[in-house]
C-alpha cells in the first residue's frame, strides 16, 4: 500500500478495532516498513489524533483520548448500529439527548452509503414512539456516575427518595445498572455503612471527589438491584411457585416487577412485591397458570377471600 492518505485511513481503522498495536504488527497489516508506520503515526497526530507510544515488553502504539473528538471511521454495519441507537435515543431516558441525536443522525445521513441509508430509513419509517420516558436522568449526573464507577472515586449525592424527602449521601459508586426504562446506581453508603441502590432520575446532583474507594467486595450488581426494586419499596413481598418455564415467565414478568428463579421440572420461583394484597393476587392470577403461594400467609388467606368474591 503506497498511497499515504489511504494508508493513514487504514491505520486509523486498525486503531479503532484494537487497543494496542506494535509497529511490526501494523507494518505487516499494511504491507510497509516500520519507518513508514512511524511517519503515518506523526500524520495522525498532526490531524489531532492522540496516538500514544509505549516502549518495552507489552508496549506499542495506542489511540488515546484527547482534548477534542477527532473524526471516527465507521464500517457500514457500525454506522447502521449507531443510527439505530440514535433513533431510539430520541425518545430515551436521558434528558437533553433528543436534539443531539437528531443532529447526529442528520450528519450520518449525509455520508452514509446508499445501502446503509436505506436500512436506517426503513427502520425510521417503520417505527413509532408512543408516550415519553417517565424516569428521565440528568445527563450530567449519569456521566458523573459513570466516571466515579470507572475511577473508583468517592462522591457526594444529592438525592430525593420515593417519599419526596431530600438528603445528602456520601457514597462509593460501584456499578451502573440499566433495568427496563430506569437507571440505577449501586454504591456503598458511607453514612449507613451498607450497600444501597439509587434511582438516578431521583438524583439532583452528583459531585465526584478525589478520594479513592475503600477496598471492599462488591455484590452482584444485577442481583442486588433487582432484589432492591422488587422487594424493599413494597409493603408486601410474595414468594410463589409458578408452573411455567423460566424463559416464558421471564418474558411475562419485568425485572422491575419480580425475580424469577428456575426450580426444575417445569416450575419456577417468583418473588414480587406490591402495596396491597389485591394487587399481588391479581398479578398472580393474570399469569394464567398453576401457582402455589409460599409467602406471606396473609396473601394465602386473601386468595381465599378473592375466590369467595368470584364465586357465583
Amino acid at each position: 500500500m503506497t498511497d499515504p492518505t489511504t494508508r493513514v485511513l487504514r491505520l486509523l481503522g486498525l486503531f479503532q478495532t484494537r487497543a494496542l498495536w506494535t509497529s511490526e504488527e501494523l507494518a505487516q497489516r499494511l504491507g510497509v516498513t516500520t519507518r513508514s508506520i512511524r511517519r503515518d503515526i506523526e500524520r495522525l497526530r498532526e490531524l489531532g489524533y492522540p496516538v500514544r507510544a509505549s516502549s518495552g515488553a507489552g508496549g506499542g502504539y495506542q489511540l488515546g483520548a484527547g482534548g477534542a473528538l477527532p473524526p471516527l471511521l465507521l464500517a457500514e454495519d457500525e454506522a447502521v448500529a449507531v443510527a439505530v441507537c440514535l433513533r431510539l435515543a430520541a425518545g430515551g431516558t436521558v434528558a437533553g439527548v433528543t436534539d443531539s441525536a437528531v443532529r447526529t443522525l442528520a450528519k450520518l445521513d449525509q455520508v452514509m452509503p446508499a445501502a446503509a441509508r436505506e436500512q436506517v430509513a426503513a427502520l425510521h419509517e417503520s417505527t413509532v414512539t408512543v408516550g415519553t420516558a417517565r424516569a428521565v436522568v440528568d445527563p450530567g449526573v449519569l456521566m458523573a456516575a459513570a466516571r466515579a464507577c470507572r475511577d473508583r472515586l468517592r462522591a457526594t449525592l444529592e438525592y430525593v427518595d420515593r417519599a419526596g424527602t431530600g438528603s445528602t449521601r456520601r457514597i462509593e459508586p460501584a456499578k451502573l445498572v440499566a433495568v427496563s426504562h430506569r437507571w440505577y446506581l449501586l454504591a456503598f453508603d458511607l453514612d449507613r455503612d451498607d450497600w444501597r441502590s439509587f434511582r438516578l432520575d431521583r438524583a439532583r446532583a452528583l459531585d465526584v471527589g478525589t478520594l479513592p474507594n475503600a477496598p471492599r467486595e462488591v455484590p452482584d450488581p444485577a442481583e442486588y438491584i433487582t432484589t432492591s426494586v422488587t422487594r424493599s419499596p413494597y409493603r408486601f413481598v410474595a414468594t410463589a411457585r409458578v408452573r411455567m418455564s423460566v424463559e416464558e415467565l421471564s418474558e411475562r414478568v419485568s425485572p422491575l416487577a419480580g425475580q424469577v428463579r428456575e426450580l426444575g421440572e417445569g416450575w419456577c420461583e417468583l418473588v414480587t412485591g406490591g402495596e396491597s394484597l389485591d394487587y399481588l393476587a391479581a398479578e398472580l392470577v393474570m399469569l394464567g397458570t398453576q401457582i402455589e403461594v409460599l409467602d406471606p400467609p396473609e396473601l394465602v388467606q386473601h386468595l381465599e377471600v378473592v375466590r369467595t368474591r368470584l364465586s357465583p
